[in-house]
């Protein structure tokens, strides 16, 4: 991914798919979360916080599974997924073709401070780029994308909220690191709004 200076803005990459979504399901967390909430809700949101990190993809398998006929959108950040890798190979083999896994790649812990990630070479932690996508790729993902530009970030996110595969789909998308007020806030009431939700996927058919 390039450096944070050429990196897409989170809040707008999100804007783009709050205006292109329609009756999907779309699981958020952490940062993702944070930021998804300032957006009009929806029924089949779920912001999957707090101590949300690293789960929100097995959480998106699970609603997948359980809802073949609607498409299951789970948003994470690159941080998140590098603390559950094996939710990968899980995925992949329970082969939802309404699942898309999206990952906001900003190279750093954000919501704990900011420390970059193993995978991250800000601070040449690693000396090579970890390429994420090939990693979805290998462990069986059928559709993998990188979106690295505002350009390409509207057809790519249609496409992935949109077309299915003969298994799942990951984006990898670059946003840069949010510099102020990165801390998460929940919408409070877990258990009330996972009822809610339930009765969403329930009635919305």
């Amino acid at each position: 991914m390039a450096d944070n200076a050429q990196r897409m803005d989170l809040v707008t990459v999100l804007r783009i798919l709050h205006k292109a979504r329609t009756d999907e399901v779309i699981l958020t967390s952490m940062g993702t979360g944070r930021e998804w909430q300032q957006f009009d809700a929806h029924p089949l949101d779920f912001v999957h916080v707090p101590s949300s990190m690293g789960q929100t993809q097995s959480w998106g398998l699970g609603v997948a599974l359980a809802q073949p006929h609607r498409r299951v959108i789970a948003c994470c950040g690159d941080g998140s997924l590098l603390m559950n890798l094996g939710s990968l190979v899980t995925i992949a083999n329970a082969a939802p073709p309404n699942f898309t896994l999206l990952v906001f790649d900003n190279g750093v812990y954000e919501v704990t401070g900011g420390q970059p990630t193993p995978a991250s070479t800000t601070r040449g932690l690693m000396g090579q780029p970890i390429d994420l996508a090939a990693i979805v790729h290998q462990c069986g993902f059928k559709h993998t994308e990188r979106v690295s530009s505002l350009d390409q970030c509207r057809d790519s996110l249609d496409r992935l909220l949109k077309l299915r595969w003969p298994g799942p789909a990951c984006g990898i998308i670059g946003v840069a690191p949010q510099r102020e007020d990165y801390s998460v806030r929940s919408p409070g009431r877990p258990q009330e709004r996972v009822k809610e939700f339930a009765a969403a996927l329930q009635a919305l058919k």
